[in-house]
């Protein structure tokens, strides 16, 4: 749901706020982004270029890990600064003004947070990143209506459909 920067004992540390509760990790967040990125076959690095070529944009970009799991989170600040947290898109149900002009973020599963981001930053960054959800949706989709068409020619579907009808038939009879 999101990963957000401890410090303990003048260390950065990442605690991962997960649906099923919170872990510490003695690594900076953008670290845990960057192993989240490797592990899908890419690196932090690859998926921000993807991000400037995708959206036009240079700062503060939100990041797909892996688009076939729902896996867009963006950051809160710059990414090398310590203060930055990501949170993951999919996650969030919505997001409110603070009375000290922070943003409280409630996640789908009910569970809130207050983060320190002004109302309209979040709010950009959220929308940052559902742009960049719809690009790279809209492309997936397009691939597979482009593969489906050729591995199904138009011309071909009703003798594709009536092969299906009798083989369906064979098996019954």
């Amino acid at each position: 749901m999101a990963i957000l920067p401890f410090r303990k004992e003048h260390h950065l540390y990442a605690k991962i706020l997960e649906t099923s509760g919170e872990r510490i990790v003695p690594i900076r967040p953008v670290y845990v982004i960057d192993q989240s990125c490797r592990y899908y076959g890419s690196s932090f690095k690859g998926r921000v270029e993807g991000s400037k070529g995708l959206l036009g944009i240079t700062k503060k970009l939100p990041i797909v890990i892996d688009p076939a799991n729902s896996l867009y989170f963006f950051p809160t600040h710059s990414p090398a600064r310590h203060q930055c947290a990501w949170f993951s898109h999919s996650h969030i149900s919505r997001f409110m003004k603070t009375d000290s002009n922070c943003t409280e973020v409630i996640f789908r599963n009910g569970q809130k947070i207050v983060a320190d981001i002004s109302p309209s930053s979040f709010s950009h960054q959220f929308y940052k990143t559902a742009h960049l959800r719809t690009i790279i949706s809209s492309r997936i989709e397009q691939e597979q209506r482009r593969m489906n068409t050729i591995l199904f020619p138009k011309e071909q579907h009703a003798y594709i459909y009536e092969q299906l009808v009798r083989e369906f038939r064979k098996e019954d009879g």
